[in-house]
């Protein structure tokens, strides 16, 4: 359900399992927690019962269709290290959500099509979900944060405008390039 116009958008509460494998200084989920737009969250039983898990192993993609949900519950990114991450995501509670197709423009994985940071992941999580002006906040403290929404722009529209998760897989394929035989 979009907002009306005029009415002020909700703020989505954020949140972020932090496992502290990373540098500190390119950590973008602490940054988001200095700056008091999301909660680290150090154990499991911290994340709400019901929010939207953001879990790149997830069958289901994120779409408009979890609005309502990531609207009540809340939204919830895992930082930790890629070789850890399917332990991880399978003792956490909640709705999983993969996200579709995008690519990173933060300094360490520029290009690189879905290896995103803590940051790019939730703001992407926001736009495809209705909570543009949050994502855009999310991104806005990062200096490579409007790259990211340039290189993905198309995409998170179309993402946006789906019905549900089959759609967003739809869609996807389209922006995947076919790599040569």
């Amino acid at each position: 359900m979009p907002k009306n116009a005029g009415e002020p958008e909700p703020q989505i509460r954020l949140f972020i399992y932090h496992m502290r494998q990373d540098d500190p200084k390119k950590c973008t989920a602490l940054k988001l927690a200095r700056f008091g737009i999301a909660r680290l969250v150090l154990r499991l039983r911290e994340i709400p019962l019901g929010s939207v898990v953001l879990n790149p192993f997830s069958e289901k993609a994120l779409s408009p269709e979890d609005r309502g949900c990531v609207l009540r519950r809340g939204l919830v990114a895992v930082d930790c290290s890629w070789a850890l991450a399917r332990e991880v995501f399978p003792r956490i509670r909640g709705r999983h959500r993969c996200l579709p197709y995008l690519v990173a423009a933060n300094p360490v994985n520029y290009g690189v099509p879905t290896k995103l940071s803590t940051a790019e992941a939730l703001a992407s999580a926001l736009y495809i979900t209705g909570f543009r002006s949050q994502a855009q906040r999310v991104l806005s403290l990062f200096k490579w944060g409007q790259a990211f929404l340039q290189l993905n722009l198309e995409k998170l529209e179309a993402y946006s405008k789906a019905r549900n998760s089959a759609g967003v897989v739809r869609l996807q394929r389209q922006f995947i390039p076919e790599t040569a035989g």
